[in-house]
């Protein structure tokens, strides 16, 4: 919706709870995905105290949820910035053959005469958004043999070094990463919530493993880049390691195994109860609201050596064959019996419809199915893949900068009803 300047935190929040209220959602709220700006974090501060507590999650804890995505982009701007001026050359050098039509002519001519087939057109990348250095790079690698052809027959074009295009391969490379999570956390036909924490957790591994590189620069990437990772690590947690729980494949033994994986044997039973305690707090909290409306050692550690992406799998699969516990009493209750069934075989490259499992199956653990409708439910990152730091533009141009607010709605409408159709054909 149309927001007028200034975009303070109490305009934002006076916009967002006449929306709420006008779709008589101001009492049904958990969670507000939001990106990491000052306004939104005093809008946060504003909207607690205006929306009913009784209403909130935990009083309100846990209203404020960080867009996964921007905490990506954040973490991989601090180190960029220590790479960009090695892959400035290869930025000037696509800037250089992109400037007009006739040098681009050029360029795919030349490519032709080498024999390399022109499969995507050289693009440049926007400063303030790491994915499209991605996208830069990965378009540009495939050519350079083509621009060291050009190095010779064009005088005013200067071609990178062979060292340039060896590490710009490299930092793509770990770009990579990123540039597949941001797409799988953008999803928008499947739920996010239970995938986040691994996959960040797989994020903490890969960037450790970096301290090890030949490359000095790659070094203190891997370094500034943890650095800013450990100022979120707080975020991560809370609600996402309580929707790897309520998982039924994955369950407190995932939970488990990236903490074992990331922190060591010493402190993961810490935190896997930390997270237990809150899932158990959600429950008390859920049992209110229903009563109000009438309804040892270990071969595993961390903390000395770098674990790899692929031991998490390897830890998770040896404590589900093991049926490892937590350290957890067992009782009687609800969660307890929950977590005491045995786990669904767990494989990522199969579609699990987790939403289903518990309007299904979920049916004996009444109150957790409860919570896991409204916790699997937040979505993770404000944006989609298509968008997600897009380099594409103003959606509306100056020529097209007379559509008012309401009607670019109604045209966003119609063309997602039109989708729809096409679909069901």
């Amino acid at each position: 919706m149309y927001v007028p300047c200034p975009h303070t935190g109490e305009v934002i929040c006076d916009a967002l709870l006449k929306c709420l209220q006008s779709w008589d959602l101001d009492c049904r709220v958990s969670t507000i995905t939001l990106d990491n700006c000052s306004a939104n974090d005093n809008m946060i501060g504003l909207m607690e105290a205006r929306l009913d507590e009784g209403s909130l999650m935990l009083g309100g804890q846990y209203l404020h949820m960080r867009c996964c995505a921007h905490i990506l982009n954040l973490i991989v701007q601090d180190g960029l910035d220590v790479i960009k001026k090695s892959i400035a050359r290869i930025r000037e050098s696509i800037g250089y053959w992109i400037a007009t039509p006739k040098r681009y002519e050029k360029f795919v001519k030349t490519a032709q005469q080498q024999k390399v087939e022109v499969k995507k057109k050289l693009v440049l990348d926007c400063k303030t958004r790491w994915n499209s250095i991605f996208i830069m790079l990965s378009t540009a690698i495939p050519y350079r043999k083509v621009f060291e052809c050009l190095d010779t027959l064009e005088p005013q074009f200067v071609c990178p070094p062979k060292d340039d295009w060896k590490f710009a391969a490299i930092v793509c490379e770990k770009l990579e990463l990123f540039y597949q999570l941001t797409e799988l956390f953008s999803g928008i036909k499947y739920v996010t919530a239970n995938i986040f924490f691994p996959k960040v957790c797989e994020i903490k591994l890969k960037i450790s493993s970096w301290k090890e590189d030949q490359n000095e620069i790659i070094r203190d990437m891997s370094a500034a880049m943890i650095e800013k990772y450990d100022k979120y690590w707080a975020d991560i947690q809370g609600l996402m390691a309580v929707a790897v729980i309520l998982d039924p494949r994955l369950k407190m033994t995932m939970l488990q195994a990236c903490y074992i994986a990331i922190l060591g044997q010493e402190e993961d039973d810490r935190y896997v109860h930390k997270s237990y305690d809150l899932l158990t707090k959600l429950m008390s909290d859920y049992h209110k609201q229903v009563d109000g409306e009438g309804v040892g050692t270990s071969s595993f550690g961390a903390s000395s050596s770098i674990v790899s992406v692929a031991a998490v799998l390897s830890i998770f699969k040896t404590l589900t064959a093991n049926k490892k516990t937590t350290g957890l009493a067992k009782a009687k209750n609800e969660l307890d019996r929950y977590l005491d069934e045995e786990t669904l075989p767990h494989d990522e490259n199969e579609y699990f419809d987790v939403l289903g499992w518990w309007k299904v199956a979920g049916t004996s653990f009444p109150t957790l199915r409860s919570i896991a409708r409204d916790i699997l439910a937040i979505p993770i990152t404000t944006v989609t893949s298509e968008s997600a730091f897009s380099t594409s533009g103003r959606i509306l141009s100056d020529h097209r900068s007379r559509l008012t607010p309401k009607m670019l709605e109604a045209l966003m409408c119609t063309q997602s009803w039109f989708r729809h159709n096409l679909k069901g054909k």
